[in-house]
């Protein structure tokens, strides 16, 4: 009876681990930058798209390097009806990107959304092959 309760407890365990998801990281592990992204995506979402910009804008002189910080002001820019320059903050995103095959990926499918806008669908097939490239 023991060893049959045991391994019932050892199955819920089993399934109950495959439950728990595991989260995206922090965008940044200094304070002052997760709160101007957290302003940033609350005023995105308000419509208070200028503002939001800013906030990014400011997380990024603190952190110049962060290429999710670059990600998160190209969709901002996009959003924004900026698409030439939404690809140019994806393509810095992905310069700081490094092994980050995932980030790499979401912003050359980013570019390519941003020259489909453009009417550069040549452009925008070529870039979702790059995004497949990276899985």
């Amino acid at each position: 009876m023991m060893r049959y309760r045991h391994r019932l407890w050892l199955g819920v365990f089993a399934l109950l681990a495959g439950c728990v998801t595991v989260g995206e990281p922090p965008i940044s592990d200094k304070g002052a930058v997760v709160a101007l992204v957290d302003t940033a995506r609350a005023d995105g979402a308000a419509g208070k798209t200028d503002s939001a910009a800013a906030a990014l804008e400011r997380a990024l002189r603190i952190e110049p390097q962060n290429p999710a910080l670059w990600r998160e002001l190209a969709l901002l820019r996009l959003r924004q009806g900026e698409p030439q320059q939404a690809e140019s903050l994806a393509a810095k995103s992905n310069t700081w990107a490094g092994s980050n095959k995932k980030l790499r990926a979401a912003n050359w499918r980013l570019i390519a959304q941003a020259r489909r806008e453009r009417g550069d669908d040549a452009g925008a097939r070529a870039a979702l092959e790059k995004a497949e490239q990276e899985r």
